[in-house]
């Protein structure tokens, strides 16, 4: 007997590449912590809720629970680089809407930037001396 299984789902959403894994490595590798909640020393989540359409592309990013400090703007604008996979649904158009928890957290050791200069002491520069040249002669002729 020949058993076609259906779907369990009528519909797909699109889904990232690569699973929740990559999901989060995409996220961590493009997050910027804002330099206003450094020097704040904020942490926190940033909840935003996005629509994602047929094609995978990002719509109408928004904060709904935000901690400020630059922070909610990083979030959204993280959100709105994501391209998730292409679905088809037999045709259909949709949007999805979900919701994804940003998270920023100060690591245990602050980063600290130490700018040194280094300033060598440099040879007087000696013009060369020039080759003696030969001097220059005129030599005039008169005749009467």
């Amino acid at each position: 007997m020949n058993e076609y299984r259906k779907k369990k789902k009528f519909l797909e959403i699109p889904r990232y590449g690569g699973g929740k894994e990559e999901f989060r490595k995409f996220i961590a590798e493009n997050l910027r912590y804002p330099k206003e909640a450094l020097e704040a020393g904020v942490e926190g989540k940033v909840l935003v809720e996005y629509e994602i359409d047929d094609n995978g592309f990002v719509h109408n990013p928004r904060v709904l629970n935000g901690i400020g400090y630059g922070c909610d703007e990083e979030a959204v604008r993280v959100i709105s680089l994501l391209r998730f996979k292409k679905v088809k649904n037999r045709g259909m158009r949709l949007r999805v809407t979900t919701k994804t928890n940003i998270n920023f957290k100060l690591s245990a050791t602050k980063l600290q930037y130490t700018i040194t200069y280094k300033q060598e002491a440099k040879k007087p520069q000696v013009p060369e001396k020039p080759a003696k040249e030969k001097p220059v002669t005129y030599e005039y002729t008169i005749r009467l």
